[in-house]
C-alpha cells in the first residue's frame, strides 16, 4: 500500500529547508538573487489560496523560479509546452468535501477529504507563451558596506571556513562544510551581514 501523503509533515520540512539553506527570501538583507518567489498563480491566472501560496513561494525560493505560474503536466501539454526531462514537482493540495450517506441514520454527512498533486513552474516548462516566463534576476548591487574587523577576526577565530563568491546566495555546505556568503558590499549593511553569516555558522558541524 503507497503511504498516504502527510500535509503537515512536508510543510513542516519545506519550512525547515527553507531556513537551513539560508537567511529566508522575505528577511534577504542583501542585494542581487538566483531568482525570486511571485505570488504563486494557476495556468490559468487564477491566485492559488491558503497554505499552497506557502509551498509554492518556498518551491519557487528554493529553486530561482521569477514565474508565478504553476501547471500539472497535462496543463502544460493542453497550453502546448512540455515538461523538460529529469524536473522536480512541487506538491499542492486540494481540500473538499464530499457526500455520504450515514448507514446507521440513513442521513447524508459531509466528509472532508484532502488531496495533493503535482505541478511545475512555467520555467521547467519548454514551448510556452513568453507571457508565462519570469523576468531577470535582480543583479547585485554594490553598496559600499564595508567590513568590522573585530567581527572578522572572531568569525576566523571559530574555525569556520568562509567562501565569497558573485554566487548571490548564503549558505552552509554540510558535505564540504564550509559557509558561503555573498560579497559585504552587495549587503544593505554590516548588521545584515555578521547577521547572515552567525546563523549559517550556527549550522557547523561540530569539530
Amino acid at each position: 500500500m503507497a503511504k498516504a501523503f502527510d500535509l503537515y509533515q512536508h510543510v513542516t520540512d519545506s519550512i525547515i529547508a527553507s531556513i537551513e539553506s539560508g537567511t529566508p527570501a522575505w528577511r534577504k538583507p542583501w542585494t542581487g538573487d538566483k531568482g525570486g518567489a511571485p505570488f504563486p498563480l494557476r495556468s490559468n491566472g487564477e491566485p492559488y489560496s491558503g497554505i499552497n501560496v506557502l509551498m509554492l513561494w518556498l518551491a519557487a525560493d528554493a529553486k530561482g523560479y521569477r514565474s508565478p505560474f504553476w501547471f500539472t503536466y497535462r496543463q502544460a501539454q493542453e497550453a502546448g509546452g512540455q515538461v523538460r526531462k529529469g524536473e522536480t514537482c512541487a506538491t499542492v493540495v486540494k481540500y473538499g468535501t464530499f457526500e455520504r450517506e450515514d448507514e446507521a441514520t440513513g442521513e447524508d454527512r459531509r466528509i472532508p477529504y484532502l488531496k495533493s498533486y503535482s505541478v511545475f513552474n512555467a520555467e521547467q516548462i519548454e514551448g510556452l507563451a513568453a507571457e508565462y516566463y519570469g523576468t531577470p534576476a535582480e543583479a547585485a548591487r554594490d553598496l559600499g558596506t564595508e567590513a568590522d574587523p573585530a567581527l572578522d577576526a572572531f568569525f576566523a577565530a571559530t574555525g569556520a571556513e568562509i567562501r565569497t563568491s558573485d554566487d548571490p546566495r548564503a549558505y552552509y555546505d554540510p558535505a564540504a562544510d564550509h559557509i558561503h556568503m555573498p560579497p559585504i558590499a552587495t549587503f544593505r549593511d554590516a548588521a545584515g551581514y555578521y547577521g547572515t553569516l552567525a546563523h549559517e555558522a550556527c549550522l557547523l558541524s561540530p569539530s
